[in-house]
């Protein structure tokens, strides 16, 4: 079969090497390495950490010949194997690349395994070689017989993130099913028996949601035979990369729960609500998938117009879960989702862009983002996460539920691929009426969501909080003591963009006042009031006319809570949404 080795080949370098060993080359064998990683909708052009690709049968050169960026054709002579070796520079400290130093390595089979074309649906087996002394290996990948691992296509292959090093690890059944948690740079006081234990209530949770709670004393039956968590803790970093198997996690280290505690912090509530993503994608994206994504193209974008759903509908459940299993209280959920309608409302690339259009330009809006992208694009996570809200609170309101509208996508399509058509079906078998309309001016559309009704009759109470300065001149800052205060963003429609504040500028001082933080105009300059602001752009002090108005037009915080008392409807309903 097509056989992979991988070394470690100098840590201090960052470099792996690769070899790749094909019986029964083609005259004209072509390779190539994938422009992106499923999951993560960006070109990252991986081919610029490749060197040093050789090739040889029977112990002769074969040439080489590069057809483009991330393509290679070898003239072959018969049909002897041919070995193809090459190496990869490995720094990436995300989920999406590959990591190499002298005390970790990690990589994605997207970023370091060469795709032999017209090869691809055959067995391929992966060999780790050289690991320096003491070393383990984590991955989901099947083992294989006579050691080393193996899958049953490409595509399987580089679904399965490898971790290596020294690190911690666990285990614990969910639903009679083997899970494994690893994690990589944790101090010394981290509790990993609770990390475990608060993990499998989640995995128990959205296996049981997908696949029915227990019957005739059987266990619901995930799509999986074992289940890995590969996380990495550093200083600082977030970001999570689903898989059909595992997930690739990276968190603060002062994320993860600390021995002797049993506070449920806000930074350990995080890393929940991260694992709680990406455990629910493995469903959610990996099997129910766009119709768009049935086969991936490893060589150039992949459309689609449903990343609102795919990631916004995930973005709804993963905090939801944390409630469903009592990891946190219905006060503290609301609290969360309140972040999420201010962060929607402080964007005025929604009234720009619908999620529709923001899903099919994630390629180059969302994930090439800029001091421009809050005016130019709305976040399909966040925005579809309230989508969800909004069409799971009308289903109630209806005698139905999200949760039955995915249960039975995943029915009908047999875990497998949909599009949009098929998810209005299920809204309308479930709701028993036509959502065509919601979904127009929800998803298709740049209204605004009737978030504040729909959660008044499911007894959850608005409250609008006084804005910051920052909300108040529709602007975002850096703060420093080095680097003083600096404006990184500045929103279409406000105060600050009326002023002629640019994105980049240092703010010196406002009415004859230094600031020291953005906060401190509000001791010199009262709502309505207009006064000489001091900048600094590009070395040269500017003066500029700033008037601070009464209100925060660009989206006041939103803050949610149980309303104290609700009708007798609006109760019902919350218990049914949230529990008690």
């Amino acid at each position: 079969m097509v056989t992979y080795r991988l070394d470690v080949a100098d840590p201090n370098a960052h470099l792996f090497e690769l070899t790749l060993t094909l019986p029964r080359p083609e005259a004209r064998q072509q390779v190539s390495l994938p422009v992106w990683i499923p999951g993560s909708y960006l070109v990252r052009e991986f081919a610029r950490h490749l060197s040093g690709l050789r090739a040889t049968q029977g112990g002769h050169e074969r040439a080489v010949n590069q057809l483009d960026k991330a393509t290679w054709e070898v003239a072959c002579e018969g049909g002897t194997t041919l070995t193809l070796r090459w190496r990869v520079y490995a720094f990436d400290t995300s989920v999406r690349a590959a990591y190499l130093d002298a005390t970790r390595g990690f990589f994605n089979g997207t970023g370091v395994f060469l795709r032999v074309h017209g090869r691809e649906s055959e067995p391929h087996r992966l060999q780790i070689g050289r690991l320096p002394r003491g070393w383990e290996i984590a991955t989901a990948l099947s083992a294989a017989p006579g050691g080393g691992f193996v899958a049953s296509d490409y595509d399987e292959l580089v679904d399965h993130p490898v971790e290596l090093g020294r690190f911690w690890r666990g285990e614990f059944l969910a639903h009679d099913v083997p899970h494994e948690f690893v994690v990589a740079g944790a101090l010394p006081d981290f509790d990993g028996e609770r990390l475990l234990a608060d993990t499998q209530r989640l995995c128990e949770a959205q296996i049981a949601f997908w696949h029915g709670g227990r019957s005739r004393g059987k266990s619901p039956r995930a799509p999986f035979e074992r289940y890995v968590f590969l996380l990495n803790t550093a200083e600082d970093g977030h970001g999570g990369l689903e898989h059909r198997a595992s997930t690739a996690l990276l968190s603060a280290r002062r994320n993860l729960p600390a021995r002797g505690s049993t506070e449920v912090s806000d930074n350990y509530v995080e890393l929940l609500g991260l694992i709680s993503h990406e455990y629910f994608h493995t469903w959610n994206v990996k099997r129910l998938r766009p119709a768009e994504f049935v086969r991936y193209d490893y060589t150039r974008e992949n459309y689609t117009e449903l990343l609102w759903f795919f990631e916004g509908f995930t973005s709804y459940y993963d905090d939801l879960f944390l409630r469903r299993c009592g990891l946190i209280d219905p006060a503290r959920y609301l609290r969360l989702l309140g972040r999420t309608v201010t962060a929607v409302q402080a964007s005025p690339g929604r009234q720009v862009q619908s999620v529709a259009q923001a899903s099919f330009d994630a390629w180059v809006k969302y994930y090439r983002s800029d001091e421009n992208t809050p005016n130019a694009t709305i976040s399909y996570y966040a925005k579809g996460a309230l989508v969800a809200l909004a069409l799971d609170l009308s289903l109630r309101r209806d005698g139905g539920s999200l949760d039955a509208v995915l249960r039975r996508l995943w029915d009908g399509s047999a875990g497998g691929p949909i599009g949009e058509a098929d998810v209005a079906a299920a809204l309308e078998a479930v709701g028993g009426r036509s959502y065509a309309r919601e979904l127009a001016d929800w998803v298709h559309g740049t209204g605004e969501l009737p978030l504040q009704e729909l959660l008044a009759a499911a007894g959850v109470a608005w409250q609008s909080q006084a804005p910051s300065m920052a909300q108040r001149l529709g602007l975002r800052v850096s703060e420093s003591a080095l680097g003083g205060i600096k404006a990184t963003h500045v929103l279409r429609g406000g105060a600050a963009e009326a002023a002629g504040i640019a994105a980049g500028d240092e703010l010196l001082a406002l009415g004859g006042w230094r600031l020291r933080r953005l906060d401190d105009a509000q001791r010199v300059l009262r709502p309505g009031d207009t006064a000489e602001l001091l900048a600094v752009r590009d070395q040269r002090v500017l003066s500029l006319s700033l008037r601070l108005p009464a209100d925060a037009s660009l989206g006041a915080p939103v803050q949610l809570a149980p309303a104290p008392k609700p009708n007798a409807a609006a109760l019902a309903l919350r218990e049914a949404w949230l529990g008690r």
